[in-house]
This record gives structure tokens, sequence and C-alpha cells, in this order.
């Protein structure tokens, strides 16, 4: 019976507390929209830590980074991205150490030479994800356009519409060409332009119509909206086609990392099971098993890369 009583008032106790911080926090949420009314919201980083990677985010290197994560469609910062393979370096070396028995400092040089491996594979594999958002989005841009100039607007007065109306990333380029336009950048030019940033074969038929539409005179709206339906079908087919050969996408992942994988748990089991491997003909071993992992990932992608 006591144990009862003891455990009712605990429940009970437990939801008291946590009714009393929800409100806590409901009340500290509004106090800080009042103070950012009265003295404006600042938004500056204090940490140290952090300022150090505001700094290496305005580096000539960070810049770059952060180019290539947004070609990545990988919504970091340059110093975030570095600071994940940094831990993931640390974690590596660890479990390498503990669990692989590989001991220092081959742990280190192993745990950062994967890190940087896995850096590049992930740019290489994402490379086109930005192409790929954008071309996701420009059934809608035909969309808009077409229904801008069904309404008696002009192409400019559209794609200014579109910097409203998208999401990104299709906003922020947009976004660009209508400030090109306004600044009063030649219309075939400010196109040029876009295309160069996106060098998909979607844009440049895109691009393509819109010039000889500008220049050639026609039905604007119409010819937007066929061509809006034709990329959305094309985006279904090309859905379809990445539903079909997931599994063996996959497999081209599974396949490289599982002898890997195989080889250091073995290393654990069997004291010196890795050491032949680096002595004699064990090397030749070696970079004949790295090649023919390289070639299996590399020809499977291949054969699931399916263009349409």
């Amino acid at each position: 019976m006591t144990i009862s009583i003891l455990y009712s008032l605990a429940v009970l106790f437990c939801l008291w507390g946590v009714y009393n911080l929800l409100g806590f926090r409901t009340a500290k949420k509004e106090w800080r929209n009042k103070v950012s009314k009265w003295f404006g919201n600042r938004k500056t980083r204090k940490s140290f830590i952090l300022i150090l990677g505001d700094k290496f985010d305005q580096t000539k290197f960070g810049l770059k980074a952060i180019y290539q994560l947004k070609r990545a469609n990988i919504h970091l910062m340059a110093s975030e991205f570095y600071g994940i393979l940094l831990f993931g370096a640390i974690v590596t070396s660890f479990l390498l150490n503990n669990f692989f028995g590989i001991s220092f400092p081959i742990n280190i040089l192993i745990s950062v030479i994967l890190m940087d491996v896995s850096r590049r594979v992930l740019f290489l594999i994402r490379k086109n994800k930005f192409q790929e958002r954008m071309n996701d989005q420009l059934p809608e841009i035909c969309r808009i356009l077409a229904n801008s100039t069904r309404s008696g607007m002009t192409l400019t007065q559209g794609i200014g519409i579109a910097a409203q109306e998208l999401n990104e990333p299709a906003k922020e380029e947009f976004q660009r060409l209508s400030g090109e336009l306004q600044l009063g950048v030649d219309f075939s030019r400010a196109l040029r332009n876009l295309q160069k940033r996106i060098p998909s074969r979607e844009y440049q038929l895109f691009i393509a119509s819109l010039l000889i539409q500008k220049q050639a005179g026609g039905n604007m709206h119409a010819v937007l909206d066929e061509m809006g339906q034709t990329l959305e079908e094309r985006k279904l087919l090309l859905q379809e086609i990445k539903t079909m050969t997931a599994e063996q996408r996959y497999v081209a992942y599974i396949v490289p990392v599982l002898p890997i994988f195989l080889l250091l748990i073995m290393n654990n089991v069997v004291d010196g099971f890795l050491d032949p491997l680096f002595s004699g003909i064990g090397i030749v071993l070696l970079v004949l098993f790295l090649i023919g992992t390289f070639l299996s990932f590399f020809l499977v992608k291949k054969v699931t890369n399916i263009r349409v």
C-alpha cells in the first residue's frame, strides 16, 4: 500500500514538474519577444568556437567549401561540415583502436584518410543534386511564367513573380535573374548567365525556348504549358526509374564496405590477421582488392544510372 502511494505521488509530482516546465518555457519565450521588441533582435554569435567558425567560413577555403556544399544540396556551413568530419575522425580512430586492434598512430592516419575519402565521395555522388532540385522546380517555373504571360504580363514581370513565389534553390537564382533584368542587363544575356550557373539539359531547352519565342513571337503561354507538362511527365518517369533501381544502387555502396568491415573484424578476432597484407605479395593482393572494389562500385553505378 505504501509503495502504491509513493508511486502515485511520484507520478503526480512528475506531471506537476512537466507542467511548470512548459509554463516556464512559454513565459520565457514571451519575455524574449518583449525584450527583442524593446532592444532589437541582434543575432550575434557569442561563443569563441562559433566566432572561429564564422571566420573560417569567410576564408577562401571556407567560401569554396560553402559553394561545394550548396551544389551538393547539403544545408551546412563549412565550419559545421568540417567539424562533423573532425568528430567522425576522432570516433573512427577510437573504434579502430578499441574494437579492431589498430594502435596509434596508424588508427589516426586511417581515420583521417577515411574522412577525406568520405568527403570526396560525398561531393562526387551529390555533385548534381543542386541541378536535380532546380530541374524538379522547372515545371512549376513554366506554369508561373505561362500564367503570367496569359494574363498579359511580360516575361520580365513573370520572372519577377517567379522570384517571389518559388522555393529554394530556384528562388535565389530567379531573384538574381530578376535583379539583373531590373538593372538593365539584356534579356538574352541574363538568360545566358542563368544557363552558365545551371548547365543542365532541361534549362538549356527552357532558355532556348524563351529566347526563340522572345525573338520570333508566338503563343508563349501555350509553349510554356506544353513544356511544363512534358517536364512533369519526365519527372515522374525518373522517379519510377529510381524506385526500380534502388536495390542495385544500395548494393553499390554495400559491396565496397562489407569486405573492409569483415577484414577489420577478423583482425580483431585473430591477432596479426592483416600483417601479411603489408608484406611481399600481400601488398599486390591489397592493391588488386582495392582496384576490384572501386571497379565494382563504378560499374554498378554506371549500370543503374539510366538517363532519360
